[in-house]
């Protein structure tokens, strides 16, 4: 197999779009057909590193409820993923194969392999990916896609399509749709348990990274094709833990049993109170999964 080549660039510049100060760095890998791929993602706190996965349309920012306890405990690695926030869009990164190689390139890169992971939504899938490859230390996967059957698939393609959709037609009114309760819970009652209780300013940086996600659209109907995960997780990953919203509507509960079975060594926790969004209706149990789950 032809070797990967990889250049970690040398510019590196405060954006602080997570926490006041964080340092975001970019990185380029080098691949054989001379592509570049740039991951964008941000470095804080002291101690053994975490990295942070998001879900499809979203950004490293969706962590904000919880970074201020993790930066106190460990290095925390938070990224873009390629076509996301403020990483460019990859010829390859339309596809879950694709984001996961972006990934493998990014952890090569800066000499992550093996590291701790927390990922949520797709990001909880491509962590459970990468631990069944051997790439992962311990694996926290919260609300994890990947293990829709049957119907659930023509919804997750048909329900996120036209919750976009129609988001994008909205677009100038997502501020106020994102800071008034009623319209927030209107909006969100697929993906949380309590969007009332929201915080507007998440909710509303939420909202635009899914109008402006470019690679939205394909990379759903992908995933609405693709086949299920597949497990275990390679005998060198120290730990599963995989969290589910009793309340998910996106991801229902039933497919707990299904990611159970594809992990058997995994540990399942509940979130009584959550849907799939669980890292915003209850931070404090999953800043306890997460603990828990690293130990």
């Amino acid at each position: 197999m032809a070797r990967l080549m990889l250049d970690t660039c040398a510019a590196r510049r405060e954006i602080g779009t997570l926490v006041p100060h964080a340092r975001f760095l970019p990185v380029v890998c080098r691949r054989i057909n001379d592509m570049e791929i740039s991951v964008h993602f941000s470095s804080q706190g002291q101690g053994r590193p975490l990295l942070l996965v998001h879900g499809i349309g979203s950004s490293s920012r969706v962590w904000r409820p919880l970074l201020p306890p993790l930066i106190s405990e460990r290095t925390i690695i938070a990224v873009d993923l390629p076509g996301h926030g403020q990483s460019q869009p990859e010829q390859d990164c339309e596809t879950f194969a694709g984001l996961v190689g972006n990934l493998e390139c990014f952890l090569e890169a800066e000499g992550l392999n093996g590291v701790d992971m927390v990922g949520f939504s797709l990001g909880g899938r491509l962590v459970l990916e990468l631990a069944r490859r051997g790439r992962a230390g311990s694996v926290v996967a919260l609300s994890p896609g990947g293990f829709w059957a049957g119907w659930e698939r023509a919804f997750l393609q048909w329900t996120l399509l036209s919750s976009v959709s129609a988001l994008r037609l909205l677009k100038g009114f997502v501020p106020g749709l994102a800071h008034t309760a009623v319209t927030r819970s209107a909006v969100l009652a697929q993906l949380s348990a309590r969007p009332w209780a929201l915080d507007g300013d998440d909710v509303e940086a939420e909202l635009v990274s899914f109008t402006a996600t470019s690679t939205f659209n394909p990379l759903v109907i992908d995933l609405a094709a693709a086949p299920m995960q597949e497990g275990p997780a390679a005998p060198s990953t120290p730990k599963v833990t995989i969290g589910w919203g009793r309340h998910d509507r996106l991801c229902f509960p039933s497919q707990a049993r299904r990611a159970k079975a594809a992990f058997p060594g995994a540990s399942l926790r509940w979130f009584d109170h959550s849907g799939h969004y669980l890292i915003w209706d209850e931070p404090a149990r999953a800043l306890e999964i997460i603990r828990e789950g690293m130990r």
